[in-house]
């Protein structure tokens, strides 16, 4: 059964290749939706997919890449809209 999830990344994210390495984990699971910085320096992905790989992807996040620095990840679950092409970053 497919979910979709926002998810709020807080911390040093921004300017240390995380979007790709969200782009990156998302696009190996086969997950659709897509991942954007903030204005406010966090990083902010929709995601949709089966629920254990979405989880798979939540678990990824939380470490990041090896220079980023993750202090917060915020989840909020919803119904999938379906109305994603693949994932991609804005």
């Amino acid at each position: 059964m497919d979910v979709g999830a926002r998810i709020i990344v807080r911390g040093l994210v921004q300017g240390v290749g995380f979007r790709y390495f969200v782009l990156r984990h998302a696009s190996t699971l086969g997950l659709s939706g897509y991942v954007q910085n903030t204005y406010n320096g966090d990083v902010e992905i929709e995601v949709e997919g089966s629920r254990s790989l979405v989880e798979e992807l939540i678990k990824e996040v939380k470490a990041g890449p090896r220079s980023a620095h993750v202090s917060d990840v915020k989840i909020e679950w919803k119904s999938p809209e379906q109305s994603f092409h693949g994932f991609e970053i804005r």
